[in-house]
């Protein structure tokens, strides 16, 4: 058989958990080979392995045939492996050549020759269909053409094995499309794919095998085109997943949030919310659709209390909060689930119990005179790490960082509704989730709404804007373009007025 990789037997144990319990892996030459699995499954680890950053206990790594070591990255580089990582690793005021030819730098007698580099970007570029520009700032540039900057940097160093490392996490609808297009591409010149994702809808459309890990183990490799997503999601979690989202009837009470002629300004002092008015009743879930910044940000961050109000008025159960502090709007019943959970979720030097108290931790039982009682916040969190199913290995004392970023999303989501708001701002709430965490983060929404509460949901995936919201208010440069029911309009017109198009003016 004509493998390119194989990762045979490979184990790989951190303090307290093994990430890689004998796995093997073979990638074929010219194919695409997902990597399925849970967060915390270990596929990461797996490739991580493969691309230099960590050592396997045991096990061996052969490269077409031969057996390797691969002690760091820069080997790696050197063997024709190349990997975009999650996170990406740019430098935001670099251009796109100084960040491609990073530590890869070729010289004109003293100087770095940033002319041939950009050339051979170009003809790359156009190669594969990845239209970028090599002069652009990264800090000018979308998420998604950041991503192409990563996917050059890999083949300016004349990758053949390509790893992308959940590639799709922080795209829009349309990113996505061209990138499996990029990908299709990269196969068609003969480059080997292994793609790390959740999506079974993107291993269905591109893949060709898929390799399932459910906590650390090897389930299993099977065909991708005669293999249905709910066996994909079963050998996952182990159980059978729902797709379909079961809604209890909508009993809709008053207006919990109340918007009036918003208008908010972004960080370059441009208007980011243009004379927005929009209501969220008590018993609904309104769905915010939209491209990535077109306004979602601003909005949240003011009705929160992050951004300052332009003009306009909110209004929390009929009281004006346009000027409140920040405390006090948390303590007037609004929760908030914040789009990058790292940044803005946790403090991930912090234990779970610590940023289960983030906003309680100056209230009886948890303080007294000033000083932390960490017997009742013990008490606290390990009841909420029990109801909220938060895996986390040494209970209230797991440090945030070490926890996979599904448990780290359920520790946010487990603090934010275990304070009975009656509002919850819900921002990408499943981005970069496993089939499982997204089914149990849904189910736990639709529960909010149906206790009566209100839920404001931003989401760029419009799958989940379709199946959960009551009501879609769909948002394009600042401007609400319209408000529709759910059950009242389809996918292809949401999309349309997320492009701008008014409702009335589809033919």
């Amino acid at each position: 058989m004509d493998y390119v990789v194989e990762l045979l037997d490979i184990r790989k144990e951190f303090p307290s958990v093994v990430a890689c319990d004998n796995i093997t892996f073979q990638l074929k030459r010219g194919e695409i080979h997902a990597l399925l699995g849970e967060n915390g499954a270990g596929k990461s680890t797996l490739t991580n392995i493969l691309f230099g950053l960590y050592q396997p206990d045991s096990g061996s790594i052969r490269l077409r045939g031969r057996e390797v070591s691969i002690p760091n990255p820069n080997v790696a580089n050197h063997l024709g492996i190349g990997m975009v990582h999650q996170h990406f690793k740019l430098v935001h005021n670099f251009t796109v050549t100084e960040n491609i030819i990073l530590g890869s730098e070729t010289t004109n007698g003293l100087f770095i020759d940033l002319r041939s580099a950009a050339a051979r970007i170009t003809e790359l570029s156009n190669k594969y269909g990845l239209n970028v520009n090599p002069h652009a700032k990264i800090s000018d540039v979308s998420v998604g053409m950041q991503q192409r900057v990563e996917i050059l940097k890999m083949l300016y160093r004349n990758a053949e094995i390509l790893i992308f490392d959940e590639p799709t996490a922080v795209l829009t609808p349309q990113e996505i499309q061209e990138l499996m297009k990029i990908m299709k591409n990269l196969i068609a010149e003969g480059k080997s794919i292994i793609l790390i994702t959740h999506k079974l809808k993107e291993i269905k459309a591109v893949a060709d095998r898929c390799t399932v890990i459910r906590r650390g183990k090897l389930i299993g490799t099977v065909d991708v085109a005669s293999t249905s997503q709910e066996t994909l999601a079963e050998m996952m979690v182990g159980r059978k997943i729902t797709f379909t989202i079961d809604k209890q009837e909508q009993v809709c009470g008053g207006s919990t949030l109340v918007l009036e002629g918003l208008s908010v300004r972004n960080n370059n002092g441009v208007l980011g919310v243009k004379n927005l008015s929009l209501e969220v009743h008590a018993g609904e879930i309104v769905g915010l659709a939209g491209i990535d910044g077109n306004g979602q940000v601003e909005l949240v961050e003011s009705i929160i209390g992050l951004r300052k109000v332009e003009s306009g008025k909110i209004f929390l159960k009929g009281h004006d909060i346009t000027t409140l502090p920040i405390r006090d709007r948390l303590n007037s019943g609004v929760s908030h689930i914040p789009e990058d959970r790292h940044k803005h979720g946790l403090v991930l030097e912090y234990t779970v119990g610590e940023n289960l108290i983030l906003k309680i931790y100056n209230q009886e039982p948890f303080s007294r005179r000033g000083l932390l009682q960490r017997e009742a916040i013990a008490e606290h969190s390990n009841r909420v790490i029990q109801e909220f199913d938060v895996r986390a290995g040494q209970g209230a004392a797991t440090s945030a960082r070490s926890m996979s970023g599904g448990n780290q999303q359920k520790t946010i989501v487990a603090r934010e509704i275990d304070r009975n708001p009656d509002l919850l701002i819900a921002v990408q709430p499943t981005r970069g989730l496993d089939v499982g965490a997204i089914e149990y983060i849904h189910r736990r929404l639709l529960g909010q709404r149906n206790k009566g509460k209100a839920v404001l949901m931003v989401s760029l995936e419009l799958d989940e804007i379709m199946n959960l919201s009551d009501r879609i208010a769909v948002i394009n440069n600042g401007e609400l373009i319209g408000v529709v029911d759910a059950n009242d309009t389809t996918e292809n017109e949401v999309g349309l007025m997320m492009a701008g198009i008014k409702r009335g003016a589809m033919a």
